[in-house]
């Protein structure tokens, strides 16, 4: 009785019992967890060697790392009737798919190696302005909206390949400012306007791509201006979104006004599957090699 009475004292904790459902689903490492959960490496730690010592579950190593697994399937059904009562339970379920994804995800390790060599070695022609020259090269001519697009430097880049470009911004002086340049310029297929995320001042189904850099972020409610975006596509359109991976930089708000410390991959997912989006496709592009290392999260999805 007091073994029973011991094990039910530690499921009283919801972290532990999100812990243990994603065990019962797959073995993981304290790493996967942590990327799963969101919490610190010491705190999942510190739950899992009670889980262990109670024989909810136990570990084996394979390599480098150590897997842990439930091993308790006398709480199977209490565990699952417990999940209805813990809302990041769902959160779970879609995260733990993303990182066995990830895990499976050999030949994009591979590519990552790669980028990360890039450059660091001379090669005679080899620069990173002649490869996005290249790749603007295959864009086909496009209607663009690029949403919360700041001085429209990026807007500029892709005006040069894409039929027709709106720049949208809520600052009157960087709407200002894009204008100003690309006139000076002579780019004739890039409009600037001021507007909001939430309220694009874009016809509804009139562009071919919906771009989001590092823009969601400064929305108070991001899942609007996905719904935004979805809104302003044509049917078949697509929507790139790069933001900030989540984060505890804190400073990030008075430093760079952010609204929100960025997004989980679950997150994004999210927005775009309530706003109607399929062919969801995520990923994390960029790493910053400086404190407080910022990643960068890559979205895109087809209306």
């Amino acid at each position: 009785m007091a073994s029973i009475l011991k094990n039910l004292r530690l499921l009283s904790d919801p972290s532990r019992v999100r812990i243990l459902l994603l065990l019962q689903r797959e073995e993981l490492s304290v790493a996967e967890l942590q990327e799963i959960l969101g919490m610190g490496q010491s705190r999942i730690s510190t739950h899992l060697a009670q889980l262990k010592q109670a024989g909810l579950v136990e570990d084996r190593r394979t390599g480098k790392s150590i897997l842990y697994r439930f091993t308790a399937p006398e709480f199977d059904d209490l565990l699952q009737r417990s999940a209805v009562e813990i809302p990041e339970s769902k959160d779970d379920s879609e995260a733990l798919k993303l990182a066995l994804a990830r895990r499976q995800d050999r030949m994009k390790a591979y590519f990552d190696g790669l980028a990360g060599r890039f450059g660091r070695e001379y090669v005679p022609g080899r620069s990173w302005k002649g490869l996005g020259e290249t790749l603007l090269s295959l864009m086909p001519p496009l209607d663009i909206a690029d949403l919360g697009a700041g001085e429209g430097t990026i807007s500029q880049l892709l005006a040069r390949r894409a039929k027709h470009v709106i720049a949208i911004d809520n600052s009157p002086k960087m709407v200002e400012y894009g204008a100003d340049l690309a006139r000076k310029h002579g780019v004739a297929n890039l409009e600037y306007r001021l507007g909001d995320l939430e309220a694009v001042p874009i016809e509804d189904a009139s562009v071919d791509l919906a771009f989001l850099s590092q823009a969601l972020h400064h929305a108070p409610h991001p899942e609007r201006a996905v719904a935004e975006a979805w809104r302003i596509l044509k049917p078949g359109g697509r929507i790139v979104v790069l933001d900030l991976l989540r984060h505890g930089f804190e400073d990030a708000r008075e430093m760079y006004a952010d609204l929100w410390l960025g997004f989980s991959e679950v997150d994004v997912r999210r927005f775009l599957e309530q706003a109607g989006f399929q062919d969801i496709e995520t990923s994390v592009v960029h790493r910053e090699e400086e404190a407080p290392h910022f990643e960068t999260l890559l979205a895109v999805a087809e209306k």
